[in-house]
């Protein structure tokens, strides 16, 4: 059963224990970048508020991932041409 006596002798809920390796919220504020790809990796990593610690490493792995192929695509995307040296180069 799930109740227990009290020493006054009353019955009550039995209280869950407290276990500190149950999944909780960590609370960390996500503050939105502008980029739709990095907030959705920012916003995949409240999925480790729910688990049990020893599954964080696969949510941080991904998100790691993720982030470095926002990075990755940025650096892909042909920006304006490089200017010309402004200085002049004589050769000898």
């Amino acid at each position: 059963m799930s109740e227990s006596v009290s020493e006054a002798g009353t019955v009550s809920a039995a209280e869950p224990a407290y276990d500190p390796a149950a999944p909780a919220p960590l609370n960390v504020p996500r503050t939105p970048t502008g980029n739709a790809e990095v907030d959705a990796q920012l916003q995949r990593l409240a999925d480790a508020d729910h688990l049990a610690t020893d599954g964080h490493v696969e949510v941080y792995e991904d998100v790691h991932g993720g982030l470095r192929d926002a990075l990755t695509a940025l650096d892909a995307r042909p920006g304006p041409p490089a200017p010309a040296p402004s200085y002049h180069q004589s050769r000898s």
